[in-house]
This record gives C-alpha cells, structure tokens and sequence, in this order.
C-alpha cells in the first residue's frame, strides 16, 4: 500500500513539474511577441509571423502573407501608437495550440488582441491577430 502511495504521489508531483514547465515555455514565447506589440514595432513583430496569418480588426478578417502582415500592423501603429499592451491570460487549447488575449490601449482607443500561435514551433510563430475595439 505505501509502495502505491509513493507512486502516484511521484506520479502527481511530475506531472506536475510538466505543467509549469510547458506553461513556462508559453510565457517565454509570448513575452518576445508582447513587447513587440508593445513597442507598436511591426519589424519586431514580424520575425514571429507565420507564413500566413489571419488579422482581423473588429470582426473583419483577412489572411494575408507574413509581408502584407508587417504592412498592415505598420499601418494600425501609425494611426493607433500603443500607450501600452499587456497579456491579461494565456493558455493552450485541448489540441495544445498556444494563445494569449491581451489589453491594447492606442490613441484611438482600447482593443482586446487575441494572439494564436502555430503549435509545436520552438521559436513563436502567429498564426492569428485579432484586434476587437473595446
């Protein structure tokens, strides 16, 4: 009995260190993509961009290519320089897609930014940029 005990006990507590480990790597991806968004620098935040990725502004979505995606954020920093941008949660889904929802405060206004990330990548690589005015 205490043998089996002692087992899930070690179980849990690796589990466990998996966990905080894979959470730990998120934060790490996202927090170079953060400050990018932050800097309101479309050049930063171009070196995460996929190969193709969805952006979207206020429910009006496009797939653009990682080029026309630098463009367009230039262009929404140019009108909207960021007064500040924070991650207020992020996760990964059931499938194990890293995301993040931040809080993006411009000259024009607050946005909700929702981040998704192509999963399995050891560099972070955006697959969708959504800005909904708040």
């Amino acid at each position: 009995m205490k043998v089996i005990f002692t087992r899930v006990v070690l179980f849990g507590w690796l589990l466990l260190a998996l966990v905080l480990s894979s959470q730990a790597q998120g934060s790490d991806q996202l927090s170079a993509v953060r400050s990018a968004i932050a800097s309101g620098s479309s050049r930063g935040l171009a070196q995460y961009l996929a190969p193709s990725v969805e952006v979207g502004f206020d429910g009006d979505k496009q797939s653009y290519n990682a080029t026309q995606t630098e463009l367009v954020m230039k262009n929404f920093f140019a009108k909207n320089p960021p007064a500040s941008f924070d991650i207020v949660h992020q996760g990964a889904s059931n499938e194990g897609i890293p995301y993040a929802i931040g809080h993006y405060v411009g000259r024009n206004g607050s946005y909700q930014v929702f981040i998704k990330l192509k999963p399995k990548q050891s560099t972070p690589m955006i697959d969708t940029l959504d800005f909904t005015k708040e």
